[in-house]
């Protein structure tokens, strides 16, 4: 099945055409890290399979994971609109992965024969802020038991899509970092889950056996 890249969907089908013929594939083991916090930004990638973490330093020099991202998703494209921009985050493969990638070069000659490419460009940063400021606004105003069941929510749509039962294979770290909050926390959340029936907790793995009342307890403030 062809993957539908989102950064892609604004351009029409020629342009589209031109921007898949130039990317280069490259393929990623498990826990294998595409790129480190303040690495040279050189190329963005369209992710074909697999899933991706997105990692931070913290000012106390422990590892915070902000993110996971997946098929038809896409990273870097900040980075390669400046010649010294820098790479604002570690990304490791959470399972084997595929990515198409376009180098700054590349982009560059796309951009000059296709005006769309910038259009492309501009709504996915723009998409970038409004997902950002969403988060801001969650940390600041949303109960921490809602984050947690919100980013598990979120966790269960990238790992099961529609099915009916998703295993999520992160720790409750993972899980506290993308909720800014403690293990502890998170632990406490999840638990509560499991006594009312919606999840089953295995070593390193979250089972959600009910995603319907997941989504439920999501949607509530």
């Amino acid at each position: 099945m062809t993957t539908e890249f989102a950064l892609l969907r604004s351009l029409n089908p020629d342009e589209r055409r031109q921007v898949l013929a130039s990317c280069t594939p490259r393929r990623f083991k498990r826990r294998e890290v595409l790129c480190h916090e303040g690495d040279p930004g050189d190329c963005l990638h369209l992710i074909k399979s697999g899933l991706l973490l997105i990692r931070v330093a913290t000012p106390l020099g422990y590892t915070a994971t902000l993110n996971m991202i997946g098929p038809g998703d896409s990273f870097g494209e900040l980075a390669v609109l400046s010649p010294d921009a820098r790479r604002t985050a570690t990304v490791e493969a959470a399972e084997n992965a595929e990515t198409l990638t376009l180098s700054r070069t590349q982009l560059d000659v796309l951009r000059a024969a296709n005006p769309g490419i910038d259009r492309m460009l501009t709504a996915s940063l723009v998409a970038q802020i409004r997902r950002l400021s969403a988060t801001v606004l969650e940390a600041l105003y949303l109960p921490v038991e809602t984050r947690v069941i919100r980013r598990l929510a979120n966790l269960a749509n990238i790992y099961a899509g529609p099915a009916p039962i998703a295993e999520i294979r992160l720790t409750q770290d993972d899980l506290a970092s993308m909720a800014g909050t403690t293990r502890v926390t998170a632990n406490r959340v999840l638990r509560d889950l499991e006594d009312r029936g919606i999840l089953t907790l295995r070593r390193g793995r979250i089972i959600v056996t009910d995603r319907p009342k997941l989504a439920a307890a999501a949607a509530t403030p």
